[in-house]
């Protein structure tokens, strides 16, 4: 009777004093509470029954292998579903981290090897190494050069799913993989990788012959960032040396010589790292060249996220200037390139030299920029919580747009872009080789993961 005595006293104080704290919490702070974990419950509902279950697993190919790529508006599947190694990455990752995230649904982890087998036996070139670029929906080569960003994405896929499954065959995979993008991608005199390849692995050099709107033989950021994305996941799996040692390069070129002073990431460079850029000539040529060299909203934030992803894998303690950084990049493009009115970063900017300030030259907002804001909004509103630029009503704002104008609530999916600039994205492709679920099933896990100090959740979804 004492023993039930006592407890029954501990549970009241407990309780008491548990309400007293709420009453002394600030009505701002408690808004705040409210907020993060009405918009986790929104994110996880909409994980579960507007995104993985449309995409798994029906886009599974059990005929040739793989994953099917290209999906109407109303997820159905249509045209000849050629397969690229960024999408089967993609949807290798992201059943990878499904099944761990959710292990009484086994047809994730199912889903995984799947994909897993068709990285190794199709996609995986078995004469010269590397992972082809593109092949058919039956596995016949349609592109024999190879690329160091679908490379990278292979890699960060192998190891999510060593992390899920122990397979050492996928370890062996990934370390093969990383080895071979060391011989062929590494650039030993000037740091970081180069993106174009031969079939054989030689870099592709530029010449005369390529147009000067094309990319060929330029360095950039896109493959270079989702390098630093690759060896942070691999780091975790088979923290080797050298793999440290490519981690801690890449953060420092992202870092440091591809984002500029104000903020923004150079889209491409010389192999010795001079920026490409058009910015010295007429409004025509800029525009002309302007998959070169503009601003890319949605990169940039993207980026801050990743560094100080890599940060932290490498175990950097205090790293103040990674987290600066990041900080700046994303200042940078909520000043420029953010609609203030609805939410929503824009797609491009760029800074002419006869116009004062950021030029908007592209108005469309993406799916995956908005996915990647809400990521990396959230970690600044953690990291800075009483910083005028008020992260945290940002965040709220852009799950508003991503609710509104991006998020189908009836097929399921995203919009390509926010209909409320592009209207005619309603009756879009939900998927195809450059769209799967890997950004807004990432940016939306890891929001909800943070707001509810979750690292795993065990749900069932239909």
């Amino acid at each position: 009777m004492k023993n039930r005595f006592t407890k029954s006293l501990v549970i009241l104080v407990c309780l008491s004093s548990a309400l007293i704290l709420n009453r002394a919490l600030p009505a701002s702070a408690q808004h705040k509470t409210d907020d993060r974990k009405r918009i986790a419950d929104e994110m996880e509902k909409s994980i579960r029954t507007e995104m993985l279950n449309k995409w798994y697993p029906q886009a599974v190919d059990k005929e040739f292998g793989g994953f099917l790529s290209t999906f109407t508006y109303d997820f159905k599947p249509t045209g000849p579903q050629d397969k690229m190694i960024v999408t089967q990455a993609r949807h290798t990752w992201t059943t990878a981290k499904a099944a761990e995230r959710y292990p009484t649904l086994s047809y994730y982890k199912e889903s995984a090897r799947h994909g897993f087998l068709f990285l190794r036996d199709v996609m995986w070139d078995k004469q010269y190494g590397g992972f082809y670029t593109l092949v058919d929906r039956q596995g016949n080569v349609k592109s024999d050069g190879k690329e160091a960003y679908g490379n990278a994405f292979a890699l960060y896929a192998l190891s999510a799913y060593y992390h899920m499954s122990h397979d050492t065959a996928a370890l062996n995979l990934a370390k093969k993989s990383f080895g071979w993008l060391e011989q062929h991608s590494h650039d030993p005199v000037h740091k970081g990788y180069f993106q174009n390849l031969r079939r054989d692995g030689t870099p592709i050099q530029r010449d005369a012959s390529v147009p000067s709107t094309a990319s060929t033989g330029y360095k950039d950021q896109n493959s270079s960032i989702h390098l630093l994305e690759a060896l942070t996941e691999l780091y975790a799996i088979w923290p080797d040396q050298l793999v440290g040692e490519r981690l801690e390069e890449m953060l420092r070129l992202v870092r440091d010589v591809i984002t500029t002073p104000k903020g923004n990431l150079v889209l491409f460079f010389q192999p010795d790292w001079t920026p490409v850029s058009f910015r010295d000539s007429s409004e025509t040529v800029v525009l002309k060249h302007r998959n070169l060299d503009h601003v890319s909203f949605g990169h940039d934030v993207e980026t801050a996220y990743l560094m100080l992803e890599a940060s932290q894998a490498l175990g950097l303690k205090n790293d103040t200037q990674t987290l600066q950084v990041g900080k700046r990049m994303v200042d940078h493009a909520l000043a420029n390139g953010w609609d203030k009115n609805v939410g929503g970063f824009y797609d491009q900017g760029y800074y002419f030299t006869n116009k004062p300030g950021m030029t908007i030259i592209k108005e469309s907002k993406n799916w995956w920029s908005q996915s990647e804001g809400l990521n990396t909004l959230l970690l600044m509103a953690d990291k800075f919580p009483n910083d005028p630029q008020q992260y945290f009503n940002q965040y709220k704002l852009l799950w508003n747009y991503c609710q509104t104008y991006l998020i189908d609530h009836q097929y399921g999916e995203w919009y390509e872009e926010g209909l409320d600039n592009d209207p005619q994205r309603k009756k879009g492709l939900k998927g195809h080789i450059w769209k799967a679920a890997y950004h807004s099933y990432r940016a939306l896990s890891t929001c909800v993961d943070e707001s509810t100090n979750k690292h795993a959740v065990h749900l069932t979804h239909k």
